[in-house]
């Protein structure tokens, strides 16, 4: 059992659920904010030196920010990110997923105050945030094809590539603030891709086959709604999403089941 899988077992019952959703309400705030107070969006950007002068809310409130001006190709991204967000979510947990977000976010804050005491000075936003979130779902479903603008079939490994191409293109071309933003903010696509134990977990092949076997489950489910699988905790099935997994726990009492979320986090259940 690696580092991860102790911290999900021990913290995986306080993962944020459904964190694309709240990703997506957060960037709806900002616009609010924008378009009502455009003055305040100034105090919430990701600034060190205003942080360590006592404006410490913008360690957080930076992600308020929204990546871009409102308009239909915005709205399109960010449903865009959204969906494969909660296909990352469902894959990996919400534990899991919860880190990989927050493990970006605290490096592009490290990335600031590194740059700030290096005596420079750029601008930090969620960008390359959300793609990281593009590439570690195109690591993890390089064969899923998706409608660019809804008119151009594309799989998502070239879309990875292209993606990765540009922001190694900007990274070279860029100065040093440009180059610690970029690498800052992308770090937790490494660490955790390239630096986790438990990568074959999340490998295309591994994928592929945890997908065969749940179709074949389903070919001999029985008919009229019924399912074999439900989670003793939050009661979802099998129907409730393609990526779930259910286990039985060994050290509960009885037969109880549990979907990936609650395995190592469920109070255990003993007979008196």
């Amino acid at each position: 059992m690696n580092f991860l899988d102790k911290m999900e077992r021990k913290y995986g019952k306080y993962a944020i659920k459904n964190l694309p959703a709240v990703m997506v309400a957060l960037y709806a705030a900002g616009y609010l904010i924008y378009a009502l107070m455009p003055e305040m969006m100034r105090y919430l950007t990701l600034n060190p030196y205003q942080i360590l002068h006592g404006q410490v809310w913008r360690v957080i409130s930076w992600i308020l920010v929204p990546p871009s001006q409102l308009d239909l190709f915005t709205i399109i991204m960010l449903y865009f990110y959204f969906s494969i967000g909660r296909s990352l979510e469902y894959t990996w947990g919400a534990f899991r997923f919860n880190v990989y977000i927050i493990s970006g976010i605290l490096f592009t804050v490290l990335g600031a105050f590194i740059l700030y005491f290096m005596g420079g000075a750029g601008y930090f936003s969620t960008y390359y945030i959300n793609m990281s979130i593009l590439l570690a779902f195109a690591a993890t479903y390089p064969n899923a094809e998706v409608m660019l603008y809804f008119l151009i079939p594309i799989k998502m490994k070239w879309m990875g590539l292209v993606y990765g191409f540009f922001v190694a293109l900007s990274f070279f071309q860029g100065g040093w603030a440009d180059r610690i933003s970029i690498l800052m903010s992308l770090l937790n696509f490494f660490v955790f891709f390239l630096l986790s134990r438990n990568v074959r977990r999340f490998s295309p092949k591994e994928i592929h086959r945890r997908n065969e076997f749940k179709r074949e489950v389903k070919k001999v489910m029985p008919k009229g709604g019924n399912t074999r699988h439900k989670c003793a905790v939050c009661g979802r099935t099998e129907l409730d999403g393609e990526n779930l997994e259910f286990r039985f726990c060994s050290k509960c009492d009885g037969n109880y089941e549990y979907c990936q979320d609650h395995l190592f986090t469920h109070q255990h259940i003993k007979l008196k």
